[in-house]
């Protein structure tokens, strides 16, 4: 039986599956986190994210990993991965595109801790790697999530 209380979650509930244009029309959304007083990590690996470079129009292709520690709110996933797949067309430099996941992702559920990182396929012969981490003011980071790649 489905658990009531989950009225925020629009995107879920929706009948109809609909493909945002980019980023600033999707919608992130977030839901209580049941076991606030714990650290634990959640991790989501979308290894088949697509943009176009701003420069040429050319599709480009990443992976994209986030690691984050929730504190009162968790991502919820389905409109993670709408919020992800509206990059599609959209023309970013792949150091934007992964700072901008995790500045979004902090705004829709301030974690204590997150990482994003975007390992962009080889073009022209050379690949990109970009890692942005975020960290609440005042927590500290355990030593284990540091080490963790």
């Amino acid at each position: 039986m489905a658990d009531k209380g989950f009225e925020e979650l629009t995107v879920l509930r929706r009948g109809v599956t609909s493909f945002p244009d980019g980023p600033l029309k999707s919608t992130l959304e977030s839901f209580g986190n049941k076991y606030p007083t714990r650290d634990y990590i959640i991790e989501f690996d979308c290894p088949e994210f697509t943009s176009l470079c701003p420069v040429t129009a050319q599709p480009d292709f990443a992976r994209i990993c986030i690691t984050y520690i929730p504190d009162l709110k968790c991502l919820e996933s389905k409109s993670l991965k709408l919020y992800l797949f509206s990059f599609r067309n959209v023309g970013m430099f792949h150091e934007e595109i992964t700072n901008r996941v995790l500045e979004d992702l902090v705004a829709v559920c301030d974690p204590r801790w997150a990482r994003v990182r975007g390992i962009m396929n080889p073009r022209g012969g050379i690949s990109i790697d970009v890692t942005a981490e975020y960290c609440k003011p005042g927590y500290v980071t355990p030593s284990s999530i540091l080490l963790r790649k």
